[in-house]
């Protein structure tokens, strides 16, 4: 399977790993704990089976749209199979469009079994993780929110990345000059 995330500049990237280490160093789950050397504080917009050629191509144009300004708006919980932990984005007029450009560049060239469905405009809920779990409930019930810091007033998405969840292959789109 193929991620397509967008990734944060530099002093976001750095806000969310120091949510990470906090979350780990009280004992609750956390992202810190993935020790896999592509492990970083990412937005994913979408995943597909595979990258083809028209997939790249329609990625390689969406990165012309970065950086993008991002804005979070605060702490959110997701019991899906998984609990998660996150800091949720404000999707706004600029993110939702990139969104959607990429879930039709995938959803293009893609059966659409294969996407899902937590991605597709209209259900897709912005967010950065902190920490995930198959502990069910296991962010419920605890003062989690006094743990973090807070999250970033602003923010901006400088990459566009695809992560292979076989191989741990990285591909990356970045802006022109």
């Amino acid at each position: 399977m193929r991620t397509v995330e967008l990734l944060l500049d530099e002093p976001t990237e750095s806000s969310v790993r120091d949510a990470w280490r906090r979350l780990a160093d009280s004992g609750l789950p956390s992202q810190a704990r993935h020790r896999s050397p592509a492990n970083s504080p990412h937005l994913t917009l979408a995943t597909c089976p595979e990258l083809t050629a028209p997939i790249r191509w329609a990625l390689a144009e969406a990165a012309a749209d970065l950086p993008l300004p991002a804005r979070f708006t605060g702490v959110v919980r997701f019991e899906r199979p998984t609990s998660v932990l996150a800091w949720s984005l404000d999707p706004g007029p600029a993110l939702a469009g990139l969104h959607r450009r990429v879930w039709e560049a995938v959803a293009s060239d893609s059966p659409s079994e294969a996407l899902s469905p937590f991605h597709r405009p209209g259900r897709w809920r912005p967010h950065i993780t902190l920490g995930r779990t198959r502990r069910a409930g296991a962010f419920s019930g605890r003062h989690v929110a006094d743990l973090l810091p807070p999250p970033p007033l602003s923010a901006r998405f400088v990459t566009l990345r695809s992560y292979d969840t076989e191989t741990e292959a990285v591909e990356e789109w970045a802006p022109g000059p």
